[in-house]
C-alpha cells in the first residue's frame, strides 16, 4: 500500500471517530432533555470542545494531504468530502450543545409529558439520530443505494417542525405567563430541525465521494441561511 493510501485511511479513521463521538453526544442530549438530567447536560457541554478539536485537526490534515500528494479522482473527492463532513459534524455538535444548554438553564421547564408527546419531540430526536447513524453506516460501507430513505427522514423532521408552531402557540394561549419559555422551546425544536438539515448535507457529501454525483442543487440546499 502506498504511503498516500495509508494517510487516507488514517484521515478516514479520524472522521469515523469524530462521527461516533457526535452520535454519542446527540443520544445523550435526547436523554438529558427528556429526563431533565442537568448533570448529563453539563457533561455534553464540557465535551463539546472535543468536537471543535476534531474539526480543526482533520481539516488541517486534509489540507496537508492535498498539498503533499495532489490526489485526483476518487481520492480527491474523499479528501474534499471529509473536510465538508467534519464541518457538518461540528455544526451538529454545536446544536447538540445548544440543546444541553436549554436543559441547564431550565429554559424548557414547561415541557410536560403531554407537551413532549404533542410536539413529537422524542420522535424528532429518533429521526435525527437515525439519520446521523444511517449516514455513518453509508460512509463506512460506501454503498449509497439507500440514501433516498435517509433523506426522506428529513422531510418527516420538517413536517414535525412545521406543526410544532401551532402546538406551542396553543399551549401559550392556555398559559400566557410562559411566553418566554415558549419562545425558548421554539428555538430548541429549531435546533433539531437544523440537525436534520445537516444530516442531509452529510448524505450529499457521502454520495459525492462514492458516486461522483452531486445532489445538492437537485434537491435544493436548506443550509444557506444558518439561523439558530
Amino acid at each position: 500500500m502506498k504511503h498516500s493510501e495509508q494517510e487516507l485511511l488514517i484521515l478516514k479513521d479520524e472522521v469515523i471517530e469524530m462521527w461516533k463521538f457526535v452520535i454519542s453526544q446527540l443520544e445523550k442530549s435526547k436523554k438529558a432533555l427528556l429526563f431533565d438530567d442537568i448533570e448529563l447536560a453539563r457533561e455534553i457541554i464540557s465535551r463539546e470542545k472535543r468536537v471543535d478539536l476534531y474539526e480543526l485537526k482533520i481539516e488541517s490534515d486534509c489540507e496537508n494531504h492535498i498539498a503533499l500528494y495532489c490526489p485526483v479522482a476518487i481520492d480527491l473527492r474523499l479528501v474534499l468530502s471529509l473536510i465538508k463532513i467534519t464541518s457538518s459534524l461540528e455544526r451538529i455538535g454545536d446544536f447538540t450543545e445548544g440543546i444541553a444548554r436549554h436543559v441547564v438553564q431550565e429554559n424548557c421547564s414547561i415541557l410536560t409529558p403531554q407537551l413532549v408527546e404533542d410536539l413529537k419531540l422524542e420522535n424528532m430526536f429518533d429521526l435525527v439520530i437515525g439519520m446521523l447513524t444511517d449516514t455513518y453506516a453509508l460512509f463506512n460501507s460506501a454503498k449509497t443505494e439507500v440514501y433516498g430513505k435517509i433523506l426522506c427522514k428529513d422531510d418527516d423532521v420538517d413536517e414535525i417542525y412545521k406543526k410544532s408552531f401551532n402546538t406551542i402557540t396553543q399551549h401559550l394561549i392556555n398559559n400566557p405567563l410562559m411566553i418566554r419559555n415558549g419562545l425558548e422551546l421554539i428555538l430548541l425544536v429549531r435546533k433539531l430541525e437544523r440537525i436534520g438539515d445537516y444530516c442531509s448535507n452529510l448524505v450529499e457529501d457521502v454520495v459525492f465521494y462514492v458516486d461522483a454525483k452531486v445532489l445538492k442543487h437537485s434537491n435544493g440546499s436548506k443550509l444557506e441561511n444558518d439561523a439558530e
